[in-house]
């Protein structure tokens, strides 16, 4: 019965799991200009970081959620950086 249970919880975890994490934040690319403007509404350099979340976002299909931060949402997205080695996307 022990075996049963623990190999019903592993298959719940393991589909929630494929069901859950594309969710979060990978997107297609038509749609990121909105999740870019919902990133970008509180930068001080608007035009900027809409250019560069747009161009990581339709590399990587995927814009981390909230306005700073929460990149381990998006490894991609994390993980660009420039020729100076700062962070391309915002």
């Amino acid at each position: 019965m022990k075996p049963f249970f623990a190999t019903l919880l592993f298959c719940s975890l393991l589909l929630s799991f494929f069901f859950l994490e594309p969710a979060i934040a990978y997107e297609d690319a038509s749609n990121c200009s909105k999740k870019c403007s919902d990133r970008c509404i509180v930068a001080g350099v608007k035009d900027r970081c809409l250019k560069y979340c747009g161009i990581c976002c339709a590399e990587c299909k995927c814009v981390p959620s909230g306005t700073y931060g929460n990149k381990h949402e998006c490894p991609c997205y994390r993980d660009k950086v420039n020729n100076k080695g700062k962070s391309k996307c915002p």
